[in-house]
């Protein structure tokens, strides 16, 4: 199934590359690395390259069937991830939430003082983006747990508000991962609650 994804994620990048415009194609040949890369990675391993936008906002987009998460900065691909999601019983919900609070230093009030380092809140009932063990499958109690350094490296480039896409379904590449969450209807495949901006 991992050989397949990454055909078909490479299959992608060429025929993106094909349409392009000369600078364009050396941009999304550019991209074509990190993204080459990152079928590649294994539990706990993760991509950072924030030189490649230096600035715009910071949209996070969580896919649950790969247990990826991919994060764009002005629309460009800077980071991939391995993650852990929600396992059976405490799924992670799927939708668009805000980044409503951000601590280093955090520890669950619901699961016995578990530390959650460099935790970005969700929702208030307790789903968060934070530091974690990262076993290959959806192991957490409905959070997202990533690895400490790219934690680190995400809590550094959010900000409050900033937006987290969760889905259920599997992009074949990080393009069409973003395309799939923008709210301007060209895709229609998500859905899920957007929770206010803590006055804090």
């Amino acid at each position: 199934m991992i050989r397949v994804f990454r055909r078909c994620l490479l299959a992608t990048t060429a025929s993106i590359l094909l349409t392009l415009s000369p600078v364009h194609a050396a941009q999304a040949e550019d991209a074509s690395e990190i993204i080459t890369e990152a079928a590649g990675l294994r539990p706990g391993d993760y991509l950072w390259q924030p030189e490649r936008a230096q600035s715009g906002e910071v949209e996070i987009v969580v896919s649950v069937p790969l247990q990826r998460a991919y994060v764009y900065r002005g629309g460009v691909l800077i980071g991939v991830t391995t993650v852990s999601t929600g396992r059976r019983g405490h799924d992670t919900p799927v939708g668009t939430f805000a980044i409503l609070q951000k601590r280093r230093e955090h520890y669950s009030n619901l699961y016995n003082n578990a530390p959650m380092p460099f935790m970005q809140r969700l929702t208030w009932d307790g789903v968060a983006l934070h530091a974690g063990q990262i076993p290959g499958h959806p192991a957490s109690h409905g959070c997202i747990r990533l690895p400490l350094a790219f934690a680190r490296h995400l809590f550094a480039a959010t900000q409050l508000g900033g937006s987290v896409h969760v889905t259920d379904i599997a992009p074949s590449s990080p393009e069409i991962a973003l395309a799939m969450v923008r709210p301007d209807g060209a895709y229609t495949g998500m859905g899920g609650p957007e929770e206010p901006l803590a006055d804090n």
